[in-house]
This record gives C-alpha cells, sequence and structure tokens, in this order.
C-alpha cells in the first residue's frame, strides 16, 4: 500500500488506501477492455463475466444471493436510489437514529419535503446495550413510522448496532416499518452475520474498510424491496429489455442501476477482497481490529486530558472516538498530522476518531499515544 509509506494511517473510516495488486488487478481490466476494444463484439460476454464475478464476490460477503445486490458508486447513492423509489404516502413518517450521517440525514429531509413525510429522532448514542437500542427504538416508532434509519456501525462513537434484532422487531410490528443501513463502517471490518440478509436496505461502499477504489459500492435489498419499490433515476440498466424504452424494469438488484458504470473498478475491489481473505475470515480479521483498537482505548485512559467517548469500555470495532481538554480537535488533527500520525475530526460529537485496521501495527499505536500524552503535558 503505498498510500501507508512514511505515514500512520488510523484513517479507515474514511478510505482505505489502495494495495499495489488492486491497482494492478484496475490496469490490466482497462487494457483487456481496450484490447477487445470498448464497444466491439467480443466486449460485451467479457463484460458480463466480469460485472458477475463482482456480483458474487459481493454477495458472498454479505451473505445473500447475488440478486439482491445492486451495484452503486457510493454508500449516498446505495441508499438514495431504492429509498425514493419506496411508496411512502402523505403523512407517513421516518424514524431516524441521532448518530446517522449527515448526508443519509439529508436525503431523509428532502424526500420528507417532497412526500408530505414527517422525520423523527430516536437516541443511540447514549444506549449501553442492545436491549437498551431496542427499547429506543421502540418508543420512537408510531402508528405512521413507514422507515427506520440506522447505521449497523456508528461512525462517530464506534459501537455496533443489533441490526438483525432491529429487523426481527420491526417485522413482528403491524405496519413493518423498513429498515434501511447505513454500512459504509461495518462491511469490510466487522463479521456481519444476518445484518445485510435482514435488513431492507444495506448499502455500503468498498473504498472504507475493503481497501478497494473509490467510486464502486453495493446496496444489498431485501425481496419486499425490490417488489414494491420503483427505479429513481432511470437508464438502459434497469431495464429488462435494454433496447426498448417500453421494457419493464429487472426484477432483481439491476432494477436500480442505470448506465455505463467503470467496470475495471469492479476488478481492484474483487482483488482487494482477496487480499483480506488471505489475511483471515471475517472473524479473525475482527479480532485483530478490536485487539488494536482495544490498545488503543486503553492507552488513552491512562492519559491526563484524554476522554474516550466510550467510556465503559473499548469499542468492538476499530473506530475510537476521543476528546482532549483545552485541544480544538481539528488543530490537533493538523498538528498530529505533521508529525506523520493521520487521524480526523467530527463536529457532532466534537472529538478526534482513530481508526484501526488488520494494516495497523502496536507500534504506530504506541506512537500516537506518545504524542498524545506529549501534548497533554504541554511537549
Amino acid at each position: 500500500m503505498p498510500a501507508l509509506t512514511g505515514k500512520h494511517y488510523f484513517n479507515y473510516g474514511g478510505q482505505g488506501p489502495l494495495p499495489n495488486d488492486s491497482l494492478a488487478a484496475m490496469v490490466a481490466c482497462w487494457q483487456k477492455l481496450q484490447q477487445l476494444g470498448p464497444f466491439g463484439r467480443d466486449v460485451w460476454p467479457w463484460l458480463n463475466l466480469e460485472l458477475s464475478a463482482l456480483r458474487k464476490a459481493l454477495s458472498q460477503l454479505c451473505g445473500v444471493p447475488p440478486q439482491r445486490i445492486t451495484l452503486t458508486e457510493n454508500v449516498s447513492s446505495g441508499c438514495v436510489l431504492p429509498l425514493w423509489g419506496l411508496p411512502f404516502e402523505a403523512g407517513d413518517r421516518l424514524l431516524i437514529s441521532n448518530a446517522e450521517h449527515p448526508g443519509v440525514v439529508a436525503a431523509c429531509r428532502e424526500l420528507a419535503r417532497r412526500q408530505g413525510l414527517a422525520i423523527d429522532f430516536f437516541p443511540v448514542q447514549q444506549v449501553r446495550s442492545d436491549s437498551e437500542l431496542l427499547e429506543a427504538l421502540n418508543q420512537g416508532l408510531q402508528a405512521r413510522t413507514r422507515l427506520v434509519v440506522l447505521s449497523h456501525l456508528l461512525w462517530n462513537t464506534g459501537v455496533v448496532m443489533p441490526i438483525a434484532a432491529v429487523a426481527q422487531q420491526l417485522q413482528a410490528k403491524q405496519n413493518q416499518p423498513w429498515l434501511l443501513v447505513d454500512a459504509a463502517q461495518s462491511v469490510g471490518s466487522l463479521e456481519l452475520g444476518d445484518a445485510a440478509a435482514q435488513a431492507d436496505i444495506y448499502a455500503f461502499t468498498g473504498h472504507k474498510w475493503c481497501c478497494g477504489p473509490e467510486g464502486l459500492g453495493a446496496v444489498v435489498l431485501s425481496e419486499r424491496v425490490l417488489a414494491e419499490a420503483n427505479p429513481t433515476l432511470i437508464g438502459w440498466r434497469s431495464l429488462s429489455n435494454e433496447s426498448e424504452g417500453s421494457s419493464s424494469w429487472h426484477k432483481d438488484g439491476r432494477r436500480f442501476e442505470v448506465a455505463t458504470s467503470c467496470v475495471p473498478l469492479g476488478a481492484g475491489l474483487r482483488r482487494s477482497l482477496q487480499l483480506l481473505e488471505n489475511c483471515g475470515d471475517a472473524g479473525q480479521r475482527h479480532g485483530r481490529i478490536c485487539g488494536l483498537s482495544s490498545r488503543l482505548w486503553h492507552g488513552l485512559t491512562t492519559i491526563e486530558g484524554v476522554e474516550p467517548l466510550l467510556e465503559a469500555g473499548p469499542p468492538q470495532s476499530g473506530l475510537v472516538s476521543f476528546r482532549m481538554h483545552n485541544q480544538k480537535p481539528a488543530e490537533l488533527v493538523n498538528y498530529l498530522a505533521d508529525a506523520g500520525l493521520h487521524l480526523r475530526s467530527l463536529d457532532d460529537p466534537a472529538c478526534l476518531r482513530a481508526c484501526t485496521h488488520i494494516t495497523s501495527t502496536e507500534a504506530e499505536i504506541d506512537l500516537l499515544l506518545e504524542h498524545l500524552a506529549n501534548i497533554s503535558k504541554g511537549g
């Protein structure tokens, strides 16, 4: 990973560095595309094989059949394209957690404005257990709640949400609200279990914890979303017969795909996923990630003036957020970057966030802690 040379990288939650092998796979795919002729007769069977291989890899990653996969550009498009195609009625309500990414919240607000919906929020940042989360959700649900929005892994605190349990709770309700899951931080870092299979909309990207190229993501859609939602941004790839404008939509996840996309990105992402698998299965990788984040969290608790957002114990993920007394997060990020330590600051809540991945080392975690301790002492 060339991007790791000469620096200590803790920003996997923003974007993961691209491995050399993945870049080489993308270049080879582009070369093959040009050799065949990008719009020649012989290119189409090869393109179909490439797309099928990508869908298969992503379906195996998420534990769902390939027909439930829609290829997208990123998490935002993965959320918005199916969300805006759902059959809402004026007066319906959306229930959103208070720890969601601004991009998803903004999309829901605009949907509500256009269709006359109401938005409610329920607290998740303060909950300390799965049972508390499920109770907060239950209290937030109303008779006309039609959709719940919740991240699998909270991007600001690093807490893992019990998605399968949430889905089961919603399915037990009379009106069975849809469940939209922002999976930006979970895919590539957690054991997904049944989360992707249980959610109605499970949107993720390849450029964060999967360490793939930017510009490629996917969304897993439930069978009822595929049956009830219609495309909102429409192109020839949405059609079961791309040669006829009057054609019906695809019945599988392709109904939310639009038009020409960059196939070589898929070759790069597939190679990155293979490299991750070479380092162990999802459970083994998650264990290493949590071991490193625990080392960081415990180290932070020993530094005077440093306060981890999670006080009860380390996160069960690679996201560690913390505050440093009398220090502005953005200024501290710049100071640490000058020392080759790359973190990011968050606004809500105001804090710093450091991410550990399987490529992180104990030595660089200790180096970060050493710098923070020196800052705390005024050094």
